[in-house]
């Protein structure tokens, strides 16, 4: 579903006060989620990586660094 942001903008410009920052806010919620989303995709990320060299051959050979 598409976004006439023209439109939106429209809409929050005649909107009272209050609900401008009921808006604002539910915005920074939903780039705090997003960021969030991404901070666990990323932490996934590296959970993979670190199963790949947690092996008793390189430990061995860090053993030794």
């Amino acid at each position: 579903m598409g976004v006439n942001r023209e439109e939106l903008k429209r809409i929050i410009d005649h909107i009272p006060e209050q609900d401008a920052i009921e808006v604002a806010d539910f915005i920074g919620y939903l780039n705090a989620k997003r960021e969030r989303e991404a901070l666990k995709n990323l932490e996934q990320a590296s959970m993979t990586s670190m199963e790949f060299w947690d092996n008793p051959v390189d430990d061995e050979v860090w053993n030794h660094v």
